[in-house]
């Protein structure tokens, strides 16, 4: 009886958008009913990312969105986060669509067979797996870093802590958004855009230098989310590679 097919696991390529964030001071953007102005523009810059960074923790939802640039070659992200619950949406990565599901300590991947043939495995992993939803644990050493990628607690504690020097250049806008713009003058570089009113979430990152230049947006804080484990996944732990 052949033994299944084992995947690798992945190439750091493919965490592009865990480096894009950790080497900014983080975005976002949306919420905040409110049309008074928040004061941020006033502040310190370390000090209005803190308090974004705070704001974000607090929302019980937000989404995210964009693309990075590696190597000339896209990535891009469309997440919805749910605050210590989970998280749904996609990746595109070398153009190929990857679905993502995070629910708890458990994940859900589904790709064609393009994204499954850049594992170890090739034909054999890509026929048995390509469409199908495939299950494992979100800190399993192959694939937990796509979960890593979708953890909101994660993400925004790298967005704290994982930046160069900060200027506060001010009131601007972004998009016809009132924002305050925070530069991080360390290489690469980027902007963080925090609302101006309301609530002080971050409204986007920046990055225009370096190999991981693109943006990416945030918005629909607080807005309800549905994480629905899929049905009738493959177990990567039965498989024989977990």
């Amino acid at each position: 009886m052949r033994a299944p097919p084992r995947i690798r696991a992945l190439s750091a390529g493919t965490l592009l958008v865990v480096a894009f964030l950790a080497a900014g001071c983080g975005g976002g953007g949306g919420g905040g009913s409110s049309s008074q102005p928040s004061g941020e523009a006033a502040k310190p810059a370390t000090q209005v990312v803190e308090d974004a960074v705070k704001a974000a923790k607090a929302a019980s939802s937000v989404h995210m969105a964009g693309q990075v640039a590696k190597s000339g070659k896209q990535i891009g992200v469309d997440l919805s986060f749910v605050r210590g619950k989970g998280t749904t949406g996609t990746f595109t990565l070398r153009g190929t669509p990857v679905q993502l599901v995070l629910v708890g300590k458990q994940a859900y991947l589904r790709a064609g067979p393009a994204f499954w043939r850049q594992f170890k495995g090739g034909t054999r992993v890509a026929k048995l797996l390509a469409g199908r939803w495939l299950k494992f644990a979100a800190d399993n050493g192959q694939l937990g870093p796509l979960a890593a990628v979708a953890n909101d607690k994660t993400l925004f504690d790298q967005l704290a802590s994982e930046h160069g020097k900060l200027e506060n250049q001010g009131a601007t806008t972004y998009k016809s958004q009132s924002v305050v713009a925070i530069h991080d003058t360390g290489k690469p570089g980027s902007t963080l855009y925090v609302a101006a009113s309301g609530t002080p979430y971050p409204v986007a990152l920046v990055k225009t230098k370096g190999r991981t230049g693109g943006t990416i947006t945030f918005d629909k804080w607080n807005e309800p989310v549905k994480l629905t484990a899929p049905k009738g996944a493959l177990d990567l732990a039965q498989l024989g590679s977990g």
